[in-house]
């Protein structure tokens, strides 16, 4: 088939996981690739095939809609899965934890943040000191109350999972829980999503975002920062700890 996109993960159940969290977004909007067949046994997903453009703003501020739409839909609580899944849930290769909680603090330094940074560490591509900041930096993020219902969301959208095309936007590969919908806002801003300005904009037409929302980002990208630097080396221990130390200024 030619209208098709065939991907076969290694990782296990993981084709079956992408499946899961992907129409759990597509529940709340069209724009999510849609899940054309599912091989569990053999690990293969297939997606409706998406024809890439070159990015514009129109449809950048049309992904900022869409991702606000997602968001509101919400989830049960914070690390919820896909409903009815209850399989593992990865981040690229890597398997995460997903146990529902009430606290968003409690779950994003238990569930994402450190799990990742101390593995780092334990490979020897993020150090002792930096570790420690990184620690500072989450008991500070446990000890503050987040007034935040939990929202649903994609869980891994760096630039390259916003597909864009003539018909609209398109979000793919995602590690999809109940989260704050400023993680996802961060990760794009961190990996250098086209036009973020209009991405920003058009979110707004559909959810308020607060005025500094944008100083909020480094506390959300401890995350993404973390997995890189068990996944991608050293070359990322120096900007998780920078956003470490950011998170610390701004909760101080």
């Amino acid at each position: 088939m030619t209208d098709v996109f065939t991907k076969q993960p290694r990782e296990p159940r993981s084709a079956e996981a992408e499946a899961a969290g992907l129409r759990w977004l597509r529940e709340a909007s069209d724009a999510v690739a849609e899940v054309v067949s599912l091989d569990p046994d053999a690990n293969t997903l297939q997606t409706r095939l998406v024809r890439e453009v070159g990015p514009t703003q129109e449809v950048a501020r049309q992904a900022g809609r869409e991702l606000a739409l997602i968001h509101r839909a919400g989830a049960e609580a914070f690390g919820a899965p896909p409903t009815g899944w209850e399989g593992p849930n990865y981040i690229g290769t890597q398997e995460q934890e997903c146990t529902p909680t009430d606290d968003w603090g409690a779950f994003y330094v238990g569930q994402r943040v450190l799990p990742f940074a101390r593995r780092a560490h334990e490979a020897g591509n993020l150090d002792a000191a930096g570790l420690a900041v990184v620690e500072e930096a989450c008991a500070a993020v446990v000890g503050k109350r987040w007034d935040v219902a939990p929202a649903r969301i994609h869980g891994d959208l760096w630039a390259g999972n916003l597909l864009f095309t003539e018909e609209g936007p398109v979000f793919i590969d995602p590690a999809a829980h109940g989260g704050h919908p400023l993680t996802d806002l961060a990760m794009l801003s961190l990996f250098g999503v086209p036009f973020p300005d209009d991405v920003w904009r058009g979110y707004r037409e559909v959810t308020a975002l607060p005025a500094d929302f944008r100083d909020h980002f480094p506390l959300h990208q401890l995350h993404p920062l973390a997995v890189h630097a068990l996944t991608h080396g050293r070359g990322y221990a120096r900007p998780l700890v920078q956003a470490a130390r950011d998170t610390l200024e701004l909760l101080a």
